[in-house]
């Protein structure tokens, strides 16, 4: 078994995540306290009681996200000896999961992927003033119609929309100013496209519009020592593997604004070697895009304790 490890991105989050985890399993109980200390704030409370509005803000929502699934990685290296050296081909994470795997892989301490995705969530938010960008989800829709949809939504608004998401064969997403993302349901139809759904975020993620934020996290990251991976990242923005420090900050900027290639990233895996993907507490959002671009890929979840207990058997 040559196995991917991948890591969920925002919306997988949801009100209790990892309390069952934290009631089972010590090492789960020191992930979220450490994470708590690095914020200097309760993360751990609102996840696991909410409220789901203050969950749901980038800010919280991406170290929440990259918590729960760390604290999965935690119990399987404490409990079960799970060594990336040895045990992966490989990490990949979609948008902030991109910073769990680097996480997962020795890059980042816990702490500084915390704080990492703190400053992400803020930056993210302050970029553009809510209202004035958003996202939409264009179902039965291949990349190429995806792309010809967008750059007619931004010439006939004169406003921006670019692909922000590759997820998966007919799951393409946009993003970019709010008039050329409403303009999509109309040119979708036009195009035999399924449906052009609007997505309830604040902000226009992976498009240029979030310029603003990418120049922060230039700075943020800038000061943070990324150490050796155990196992290489197939990087967001290029589909590739990435190993080098430098090339890592840099691609962790640029994508920011730049496109989230995971359909690519998921056929690029069993040209690299790998024939199972792992899925660390992202409610099997992940593993249903992999199955959907590469139906010959093994798939394992890990979301409750029976799933890390079933899984450490076959390390």
């Amino acid at each position: 078994m040559t196995r991917a490890f991948i890591f969920p991105g925002q919306g997988s989050q949801a009100v209790g995540m990892g309390k069952a985890l934290a009631d089972a399993f010590a090492p789960a109980r020191e992930v979220f306290q450490e994470v708590d200390d690095a914020l200097s704030q309760k993360l751990s409370k609102i996840m696991w009681e909410g409220p789901e509005s203050d969950l749901v803000l980038t800010e919280n929502a991406q170290p929440a996200i990259m918590a729960a699934s760390m604290a999965v990685v935690r119990i399987l290296q404490k409990e079960a000896g799970l060594d990336f050296a040895k045990h992966a081909r490989l990490v990949a994470g979609h948008s902030l999961g991109e910073y769990t795997a680097l996480c997962a892989v020795g890059a980042f301490t816990l702490a500084d992927a915390a704080r990492l995705l703190k400053a992400r969530g803020q930056a993210m938010q302050a970029a553009v003033p809510v209202g004035e960008g958003g996202m939409s989800a264009l179902l039965g829709a291949e990349i190429a119609q995806a792309e010809d949809l967008a750059k007619e939504c931004a010439a006939a608004t004169g406003g921006v929309c670019v692909v922000a998401n590759d997820n998966a064969p007919g799951q393409v997403v946009i993003s970019g100013t709010k008039a050329a993302i409403d303009k999509a349901p109309e040119i979708a139809k036009a195009k035999g496209i399924k449906r052009a759904m609007a997505l309830n975020v604040s902000a226009p993620f992976h498009s240029p519009m979030m310029q603003p934020a990418a120049d922060k996290m230039r700075e943020v990251l800038a000061g943070v020592n990324i150490r050796p991976l155990a196992a290489p990242l197939v990087a967001n923005v290029t589909a590739a593997e990435v190993s080098e420090p430098d090339a890592i900050r840099r691609l962790l900027v640029e994508q920011v604004t730049g496109r989230v290639r995971w359909r690519e990233s998921v056929l690029a895996f069993r040209g690299l070697g790998v024939d199972t993907t792992v899925e660390s507490g992202g409610a099997k959002v992940l593993t249903g895009m992999v199955k959907r671009t590469d139906k010959d890929l093994a798939n394992v979840t890990l979301d409750s304790a029976a799933d890390i207990e079933a899984f450490a058997k076959t390390l």
